[in-house]
């Protein structure tokens, strides 16, 4: 037998550009106590932190929730690269659905610096040297461009040379997450662009221009999980529950296939997705609202297809048909995504839960999904880790 898991609370703290923001661990208190508030539970009844940061020293988890509390309760520092934040609530869910735990906080946050992502190390392999070396197979490699944007740029490529989509239904991505940001006062870029905008953005490796690449920033995020015996009794809510979740890392056809969008995780997003339909008995036409992993808009582009949301092959018209958006099928990150809301790589998946929370329960105020009733969550790290969570209003 196995728990219902109930998202009891959520909290987040808007997100700024780096040299904003407050110091890793007062973000990550603060985005605890936001949680703890939120669910209106006491830390003294958390069983158990996992905690997610990249970039940071051995048990900043401790120091953050620190902040919080000196319980003495385990505290997990997890990191897996963009995926950190939503790999905390697997871990977290995994706890109370097993019955090891009653109830838990999942909890990420990132103190980042401007620029483009580095690795911490030079005097040893980096852990994406294997993928670095099959991109260089597939397409070669520039030593000007960032090696991310190499990599989901060419993810696009090979989706424009299979289906001859043109480039600026990339650029439409970014128009459609801007006017979605504009509505989230979280989110740190509310500004709305326009295609011509993007597409005039300096060029960062084609098809990606600068206004198409998520921007390194600082924030947290957190959630209370727990059984829905243990929310009955304490009076907590429990009009969320997580339905399904599956995480999945990669296989030999991101190597082995001379395919870009499966380097970058395609086939751990299909494998994630179909694993998640198939515990909960629903499809993607069930779902309302998703959250998806767009640091890059080729990503979320190739994302679309990953979901099933649509077909494969049909991305563009889904993007010009206006399904991603309000008033279409599927709103695709109402909160602005990592494009415009930002991407703390730590913070980023229960950034996502936060938004998909609230939209379940009906009180995501501007970004509101009228009538959401299942709501998807993909959190997407090279490396490389995948994690799809369906959220479900009961």
């Amino acid at each position: 037998m196995s728990n219902k898991v109930v998202v009891a609370g959520v909290g987040m703290i808007p997100f700024t550009k780096p040299g904003q923001s407050d110091e890793y661990h007062i973000m990550g208190a603060n985005a605890a106590k936001a949680a703890l508030a939120d669910a209106g539970v006491d830390y003294a009844l958390v069983q158990q932190a996992y905690v997610g940061y990249v970039y940071g020293d051995s048990t900043c988890g401790q120091a953050a929730v620190y902040g919080v509390g000196l319980t003495g309760i385990p505290v997990i520092n997890v990191n897996n690269n963009c995926a950190t934040g939503s790999t905390a609530l697997f871990l977290a869910r995994q706890a109370v659905e097993s019955g090891a735990v009653d109830c838990a906080i999942a909890l990420g946050f990132e103190q980042m610096v401007p620029g483009a992502l580095k690795g911490a190390y030079t005097d040893r392999t980096g852990p994406m040297d294997r993928f670095a070396k099959t991109m260089q197979q597939i397409q070669g490699f520039d030593e000007q461009a960032p090696r991310a944007a190499q990599f989901f740029g060419g993810a696009g490529r090979a989706y424009m040379k299979e289906y001859g989509i043109s480039r600026e239904t990339f650029a439409r991505i970014r128009v459609k997450t801007s006017q979605h940001a504009a509505r989230n006062p979280l989110a740190v870029f509310r500004n709305v662009v326009s295609v011509e905008e993007v597409m005039a953005a300096p060029m960062i490796f084609d098809p990606l221009t600068r206004l198409q690449c998520c921007p390194p920033t600082c924030g947290a995020a957190a959630a209370i999980v727990c059984s829905e015996a243990f929310a009955r009794k304490h009076g907590l809510r429990t009009d969320v529950v997580i339905a399904a979740q599956a995480m999945t890392t990669d296989r030999n056809s991101t190597f082995d296939e001379g395919d870009m969008r499966k380097v970058v995780g395609y086939d751990m997003t299909r494998n994630a997705a179909t694993a998640v339909y198939e515990k909960a008995g629903v499809g993607p036409q069930d779902i309302q609202v998703v959250e998806l992993h767009d640091c890059f808009t080729a990503n979320e582009l190739i994302t679309y297809e990953g979901l099933m949301l649509t077909p494969e092959g049909s991305a563009e018209k889904f993007i010009l048909d206006g399904d991603n958006t309000y008033g279409g099928r599927i709103v695709t990150n109402p909160s602005g995504g990592l494009l415009s809301k930002g991407h703390p790589l730590g913070a980023t998946g229960l950034a996502q839960c936060f938004e998909l929370t609230r939209q379940l329960r009906g009180s995501a105020d501007a970004t509101q999904v009228e009538g959401a009733r299942f709501a998807l969550q993909h959190n997407l790290g090279l490396g490389g880790a995948c994690v799809v969570t369906l959220f479900q209003r009961q």
